[in-house]
């Protein structure tokens, strides 16, 4: 006699058994487009799940188009002003994302928050003010989009978080220093962040 199916509870639990791997891209792009670029290096781990959410439109200077805040100038250095504002509410957003995967099941420590460039930025920042200990968090050619003011409200189990940085040597749009500094400021936090520079990202591929 063939076993009954899995109840639909006990479905989901099983299915929360492995890791998230939340995708933020960079501005300008889509969810959609990332997928198609990343989700391949995925196929051999199965039991790996992957979103790539889609920004909702912003401002980059004088451009509208898919951001996950506004920038008011390009490139971004290491002492970029930031609408702090709308990087918290952006922040929010992926808070919110983390929160409901938790709520189903998903442990913390199998969650990891990766972007590109300007989905970089949130995803730091997004992994600074997050009160759990995460997987990981990788930056590609990213930057940290808040001030220090904001090492206070980084919690001792957000602190425990490993990053793993690349960034472009040649990046003409987030400089080279931008990453440098962010990856030197969350080793000040006492975090646990290996820097790798990188010429991937030299070709004008990296954005906001």
């Amino acid at each position: 006699m063939a076993a009954p199916p899995p109840a639909p509870a006990a479905a989901a639990a099983a299915a929360r058994a492995g890791g998230l791997v939340l995708w933020l891209h960079g501005s300008a792009e889509t969810g959609e487009h990332s997928r198609g670029q990343i989700a391949p290096y995925f196929s051999a781990g199965p039991a790996v799940r992957l979103s790539f959410p889609t920004a909702p439109i912003a401002c980059v200077g004088d451009v509208v188009l898919n951001a996950w805040f506004g920038i008011p100038e390009v490139p971004i250095t290491a002492t970029t002003v930031r609408d702090e504002q709308g990087v918290l509410e952006a922040v929010e957003h992926v808070h919110e994302m983390l929160d409901k995967e938790v709520a189903a099941g998903t442990s913390p420590t199998n969650i990891f928050v990766c972007g590109l460039s300007q989905g970089g930025a949130l995803a730091i920042a997004s992994v600074l003010l997050y009160p759990k200990t995460l997987g990981g968090c990788a930056v590609f050619s990213g930057s940290v989009p808040l001030s220090k003011s904001f090492a206070d409200r980084v919690t001792p189990e957000a602190r425990k978080t490993p990053v793993l940085w690349f960034h472009g040597m040649a990046d003409g749009v987030v400089l080279f220093e931008a990453g440098h500094a962010g990856c030197a400021f969350l080793q000040e936090l006492g975090m646990a962040c290996e820097f790798k520079s990188s010429s991937i990202f030299d070709d004008g591929y990296s954005i906001v």
